[in-house]
């Protein structure tokens, strides 16, 4: 078809050359697949390269404590997807010896891999005739065809998973995949692609009605609830006061500063005489705010996180609140979320 030949065309002459595109081996490309869901290139490759250096095989992986992957993701969010990382990594040393599987129906299995990763890893690695359906090629396939349908429906899914499927070019499907992929990434971009010099424009029917930036068509989730945190950085000479999240939180295991959570946003003088920062500092303690309100988004949760330097009298010795000072010198080797990591990136030495 001119499309699918169109496609490869441009992405033989404009590819970016990833390290990932140079290997077939199913256990890279997951790597690559899964760290670059969560970021775009230019910041995924060098979690990419770290986490291929200290675990170049699944074995390696497989055997690192959950705390020291999380430790090498941090900076990425969804911490949810490097523990499915971590299971996936152990169920294939159990079921598959330690060969990282490349066709789709194993691939499926796997905790963490959907049927758009797979598809990507058994075409890359295997060939295998998988069309693959991802945010780029939604967005290319709506645009050139015109197609309004939204992309999270469930007509919707179907109708651009059977017209994927009727794209994909049976013999070189991994080929295909990346093109139509990388098309999506650097041509047909979400705001301002570049139109006029796009191979597909004499035939994209939203071009020719005027509708690029109309498509694709997505439902709108349900309205994110807005939550207020309130972080404290109190220390003592060379030692930091943090907190452990606890299990069946999205955090879980996870390191930050004291919190104490608000029903809305407050100043610091509103803050200071609040029960539980009286409780929990004394009442004679000082706060200063360094930082925020910051906006940090989560699935269906606004999170509004302001960062507090508080001056105590004495060391904080309150025991019932989970709070343990730790060596400045030593935060470095604590996971932490991606709020909490940038902020103390940004304002402190680890």
């Amino acid at each position: 078809m001119a499309f699918s030949t169109e496609i490869i065309a441009w992405y033989n002459k404009h590819k970016r050359d990833l390290p990932w595109r140079h290997t077939t081996d199913p256990y890279v490309i997951w790597l690559s697949e899964v760290i670059l869901q969560q970021t775009r290139v230019a910041q995924g490759l060098p979690y990419f390269h770290r986490f291929l250096s200290r675990y170049p095989n699944v074995e390696a992986f497989a055997a690192a404590p959950e705390e020291e992957i999380l430790l090498h993701w941090q900076g990425l969010g969804y911490y949810s997807r490097a523990r499915n990382m971590h299971h996936a990594a152990k169920a294939v040393v159990a079921a598959y010896g330690g060969a990282f599987p490349n066709r789709y129906d194993d691939l499926v299995k796997l905790k963490g891999i959907g049927a758009y990763t797979a598809a990507a890893i058994a075409s890359f690695s295997a060939n295998e005739a998988r069309a693959v359906l991802d945010g780029n090629v939604f967005r290319v396939l709506a645009r050139y065809f015109g197609i309004d349908e939204p992309i999270n429906s469930t007509s919707g899914k179907k109708l651009f998973s059977a017209l994927a499927d009727e794209l994909l070019d049976q013999t070189h499907p991994g080929l295909y995949n990346q093109a139509v992929m990388e098309f999506g990434a650097i041509q047909c971009k979400p705001s301002g692609p570049n139109c006029e010099e796009c191979v597909l424009r004499l035939d994209c029917r939203a071009l020719a009605e005027k509708r690029v930036n109309q498509l694709p068509v997505k439902i709108k989730g349900k309205a994110s609830r807005n939550r207020y945190f309130n972080y404290f950085i109190v220390r003592d000479g060379d030692r930091i006061l943090i907190s452990k999240r606890e299990k069946g939180d999205i955090w879980e295991n996870l390191y930050e500063l004291p919190l104490i959570e608000t029903s809305h946003q407050v100043d610091v003088s509103e803050l200071a005489a609040m029960p539980e920062v009286v409780d929990a500092f004394g009442g004679n303690a000082r706060l200063q705010l360094v930082a925020g309100p910051v906006k940090h988004i989560l699935s269906h949760q606004n999170l509004f996180a302001q960062f507090i330097v508080v001056d105590l009298p004495e060391p904080f010795k309150d025991k019932k609140m989970k709070w343990n000072y730790v060596f400045i010198k030593d935060l470095g080797t604590l996971a932490k979320p991606k709020l909490i990591f940038s902020f103390l990136k940004d304002y402190m030495v680890e």
